[in-house]
């Protein structure tokens, strides 16, 4: 593989001893060129700030606890700028929260620092390809995280395009309706609103309408 060809690389870890070893690493696979590295979140910002797209890195392998700002706030960070960079969070924590907070901040990836060195390498090279990999316990985090956020939420996690479909389905609209209202396709109405069913767990639309009075979310006569 050509230097043309190889995936660059940024290490952003608050360890020296870690970035050293992923380093050292990395660099014995042909694939992979480590262009950058960062202490910190901030550090990592600065040191994208101002570079071209030839000396970007394609993904940065990204440590979720650091002091100031951590993994997650540095990702969304990141990908404000540039959405093109893929993220792969590497820790040593399995929290549901953090999981689901890491995903939904744009990593691509979610891999604990216990997974071997072969897990690590493919894990990298999906996520070039804009793949997330996950082991099955990650995996089972990620769900619970979600469900947790939903529970919370009390919206049954719903989008804003979600709701939009719902309050219209509540106000008896049909598909063609809601699609001429919202400038959208039917068979994108169809996609929310079998989504809308999945989430709430319900059968029909006449018990989606019922939903959205029920929990107030209806504010049509």
């Amino acid at each position: 593989m050509s230097a043309l060809d190889t995936i660059k690389i940024m290490i952003v870890d608050d360890h020296d001893m870690v970035r050293t070893g992923l380093r050292t690493y990395l660099m014995l696979e042909p694939k992979f060129e480590v262009i950058a590295e960062a202490g910190s979140g901030q550090d990592a910002l600065n040191v994208l700030e101002g570079r071209t797209q030839e000396t970007m890195p394609d993904m940065i392998l990204m440590d979720l606890m650091m002091p100031g700002m951590d993994g997650i706030e540095t990702t969304r960070a990141v990908l404000a700028k540039h959405p093109h960079i893929k993220i792969v969070m590497l820790t040593s924590f399995l929290e549901d929260d953090k999981v689901y907070g890491a995903i939904e901040a744009g990593a691509t990836s979610y891999v604990l620092k216990t997974v071997s060195s072969e897990e690590l390498i493919y894990a990298l090279g999906a996520a070039f390809k804009g793949m997330p990999v996950m082991t099955a316990d990650v995996s089972q985090a990620l769900t619970r995280g979600l469900r947790q956020r939903t529970a919370q939420s009390g919206d049954e996690g719903l989008t804003e395009r979600e709701k939009e479909v719902l309050l219209l389905i509540a106000d008896g609209q049909s598909n063609k309706e809601i699609a001429e209202e919202l400038h959208i396709s039917i068979k994108t109405v169809k996609t929310h609103v079998s989504n809308l069913l999945m989430k709430c767990e319900l059968e029909d639309r006449t018990q989606l309408a019922v939903l959205a009075h029920r929990k107030g979310w209806a504010k049509r006569a």
